[in-house]
């Protein structure tokens, strides 16, 4: 897994993810269909997103949202963002996720 930092304080709407946003936090996933460390980053994300209060996981094909997949750079699948609240992308993680780090990053958003 690759960790990225702060994306110049980009913000990404419930109209973009076309779900709402977390109360707290938001992890959004970019996957595809064939990407089998996408099956194992969804599970730790539910599984996070169960155990933190105000978190949600949104899950995001890529193939069929290109234009914000072009928009946020994003070049390999699973790609995670975090999300504060307001939208604004606090870390950015490509590559299949540790349950530890995912914890570690949300600090950043709540």
């Amino acid at each position: 897994m690759r960790v990225g930092g702060r994306d110049d304080g980009r913000r990404i709407g419930a109209a973009e993810l076309g779900a709402e946003l977390g109360e707290r936090a938001t992890l959004v996933q970019f996957s595809s269909a064939f990407c089998a460390p996408c099956r194992a980053t969804r599970r730790v994300l539910g599984e996070v997103a169960a155990l933190v209060p105000g978190v949600s996981h949104v899950e995001i094909d890529a193939e069929a949202h290109l234009d914000l997949v072009r928009e946020l750079e994003i070049v390999k699948t699973p790609t995670v963002l975090v999300l504060d609240a307001g939208g604004r992308v606090v870390r950015r993680a490509a590559g299949q996720p540790r349950k530890a780090d995912v914890i570690a990053a949300l600090g950043e958003a709540v």
